[in-house]
């Protein structure tokens, strides 16, 4: 598996005073660095061990978020009255709630 395809995300952590890299597919997994570019290169050796190490134990890898079929579809729970506003809000923008709730998903 090429660990170059996974989510990476670099942040800055206050109380270590440090950069973090993240790997969204490996939640488990940071690395601390004093550069973003130190925490990226960082997190990405350690992903493409951590395949390695269960590679050979023979242990399920993560595939990447970028390579997994979406529908495009998901159920939420709302409540009555959050579902009313909703609705209420659609029918005065003149859209579908579908359309309403994605637009207010996407932002």
């Amino acid at each position: 598996m090429n660990s170059d395809r996974y989510t990476y995300r670099i942040t800055w952590s206050a109380e270590d005073a440090e950069h973090v890299g993240l790997c969204a597919e490996f939640p488990s997994l940071s690395w601390l660095a004093a550069t973003p570019e130190a925490a990226l290169g960082g997190i990405r050796k350690l992903v493409a061990s951590t395949i390695d190490d269960r590679t050979s134990q023979h242990e399920p890898i993560p595939q990447p978020f970028a390579e997994r079929t979406y529908s495009g579809q998901f159920r939420v729970r709302v409540t009555p009255q959050v579902h009313r506003m909703l609705a209420i809000q659609a029918a005065e923008a003149g859209v579908s709630m579908n359309l309403l709730a994605s637009s207010k998903l996407a932002v």
